[in-house]
């Protein structure tokens, strides 16, 4: 595998004049099915969620949402992910100005500062953040290999990246802040030999979760309370984590049937368009619907891996895996969430629940995943 590209393969153009078929011929088709049934399913279950209910109007926003992914999905696959190289300090410094502005100027919302308020669109910085945190690792992985990276640039780039953790985390945002933890501890794990520095980084987290749970506001620390005895609170902390299982468990092997969820039509879910989606999916098409849903997410999963093993550069492969780890920790903690395996800490299911910013970000992540499969030969 080619470890880097030189300047002038950075500043390639994306798509020459003439380059029009073999952008088709080369598309990952595949990919981009993959996220069509999954936004498509998405669709179903957050129309399923909302019929009926006052909330009914964010089916129509989703579809809004979906048809703008979808162009960005174009938009950053004909881009060459490689011309973002030069971009990735900038795109986490515009990030960070962004999420310190949300701490400034914006009103609390169930308790936590995290969204911008634009023209009537409330846009979340922390979903961005996401992906300038992968492009930024993804360069600073790159420029180490080529013995390209000097000791000022390290610092700062490590600085950046874990005050964007920071920074969210006091929004408070404990579930983005775990996910951006996670996607930098797995991509590091995959792409860096030498253990010691993600030792060291697990032990400084397991020393600070003291300060962690001091710094927690009331509602996070009896979200985590009632994770671990949901009995005790039945009716106030555990009531999310209790209805959910109820409703996965009522679905058995089939499920009762599109729009017969009656924990969900009967509004004993809780924030069943976002949180729980999970949990609509599971009462109506049941274990059997569960598992075809959860095989797909897998397979995109391994896609995304197969897209990083046969990417051109190291610069690809660590935006691949980074991309893919997102994907896959989305899923995990969501789906243990909804079981009561995790704490409730507001993770989206990716393409299944309601949000702009959710969605745009895994269209666009997407998206660069297949560019760097377009390029994986000379264009």
């Amino acid at each position: 595998m080619k470890l880097g590209a030189s300047a002038s393969e950075l500043a390639r153009p994306a798509i020459g004049t003439s380059g029009w078929r073999r952008f088709v011929r080369r598309f990952d088709w595949p990919l981009f099915a993959l996220v069509l049934v999954l936004a498509g399913i998405g669709l179903l279950n957050l129309y399923s969620a909302t019929a009926r209910t006052a909330h009914s109007a964010k089916f129509d926003n989703q579809i809004m949402w979906t048809s703008i992914g979808v162009g960005c999905f174009f938009l950053f696959a004909a881009l060459d992910y490689r011309s973002l190289h030069r971009l990735a300090w900038i795109g986490l410094a515009v990030t960070l100005v962004a999420i310190a502005v949300v701490r400034v100027l914006s009103d609390p919302i169930k308790g936590s500062v995290r969204w911008l308020d634009l023209g009537g669109v409330h846009f979340q910085p922390s979903e961005m953040a996401k992906l300038a945190v992968i492009l930024s690792l993804a360069r600073l992985l790159h420029d180490r290999a080529r013995e390209e990276l000097g000791p000022g640039e390290m610092v700062a780039g490590l600085v950046g990246i874990g005050a964007s953790v920071l920074l969210i985390a006091s929004q408070p945002d404990l579930g983005t802040s775990i996910l951006l933890a996670l996607i930098i501890g797995s991509v590091t794990a995959l792409l860096v030999v030498r253990m010691w520095p993600l030792v060291c980084a697990a032990a400084l987290g397991l020393a600070m979760t003291p300060l962690l749970w001091e710094r927690m506001e009331e509602y996070q620390r009896s979200r985590v309370l009632a994770f671990l005895d949901p009995a005790a609170d039945p009716t106030g902390a555990g009531w999310h984590t209790q209805q959910s299982i109820f409703a996965v468990g009522s679905g058995r092997v089939t499920g009762k049937g599109f729009l017969s969820a009656t924990q969900n039509q009967l509004n004993f879910l809780p924030e069943h368009w976002t949180d729980f989606p999970f949990s609509v999916w599971a009462e109506e098409w049941g274990f059997v619907g569960s598992v075809v849903l959860l095989a797909i997410f897998a397979f995109l999963a391994v896609w995304v891996v197969n897209a990083a093993v046969r990417a051109p550069d190291r610069f690809g492969t660590a935006i691949c895996l980074g991309v893919g780890a997102m994907l896959f920790w989305h899923v995990v903690v969501n789906v243990a969430m909804v079981v009561g395996l995790a704490p409730v800490v507001g993770v989206t299911l990716p393409f299944i629940s309601y949000g702009g910013s959710s969605t745009l970000t895994f269209f666009v992540g997407l998206g660069l995943v297949a560019s760097v499969s377009l390029r994986r030969q000379p264009f």
